[in-house]
């Protein structure tokens, strides 16, 4: 599917701006960068649960890419709804998470299991020291009813070939075999829902 990329747009006299949560070392020009940990292109260093800062209707495009799944499940849909407070009407949710159907496939093929740790489990710094783990995965189905439970609407697969930030190499271009994009089995899951 041919992702809709949000034309720019205004919400009365305030442009809105798109938003890439949990950004970590990745960088769009044109995005405002929200992330836990500090890093130079950071422009918000806090906990993405709450945009407070943001304005609601404030935004035409919030990406989350390999983010959600640090999230309880239970704590997922007010997450969401928080994120969706500050999309503009008709405003887009893109997210890519690591797609538990492809990976059984991929396992149930014969690739070891440690293969998928890393994609499964996760492993950031916390901040403090420590690390926080993935603590949840998602197929196709499981993600659309998230998005639709935390009131978006038309979940749809999203192609990052088509989106202003495919030049970014992130994690939804992950394939097996690594970087073999042509001719690859891609594992992530790449959704993303409309603001109503």
């Amino acid at each position: 599917m041919t992702a809709r990329t949000p034309r720019k747009r205004t919400n009365g006299d305030r442009k809105l701006v798109k938003l890439h949560l949990g950004c970590g070392k990745r960088h769009i020009p044109g995005f405002l960068h929200v992330d836990s940990t500090r890093f130079t292109h950071v422009d918000f260093v806090q906990d993405i649960r709450s945009l407070v800062n943001f304005r609601d209707q404030s935004a035409s495009l919030v990406y989350a890419c390999q983010v959600i799944e640090y999230f309880d499940r239970e704590e997922l849909p007010n997450v969401l709804r928080e994120w969706r407070r500050v999309l503009c009407p008709g405003g887009i949710l893109r997210l890519s998470v690591p797609d538990f159907a492809v990976i059984m496939k991929l396992y149930g093929a014969g690739l070891k299991l440690e293969w998928f740790l890393g994609t499964l489990y996760g492993r950031i710094p916390d901040g403090g020291g420590g690390y926080i783990y993935h603590r949840t995965t998602f197929d196709e189905a499981s993600l659309r009813d998230v998005l639709l439970s935390a009131g978006f609407l038309r979940p749809e697969k999203w192609n990052w070939r088509d989106t202003e930030h495919a030049y970014v190499d992130d994690f939804s271009q992950a394939y097996f075999p690594h970087m073999e994009k042509e001719k690859g089995i891609q594992f992530n899951l790449n959704m993303q829902a409309t603001r109503p």
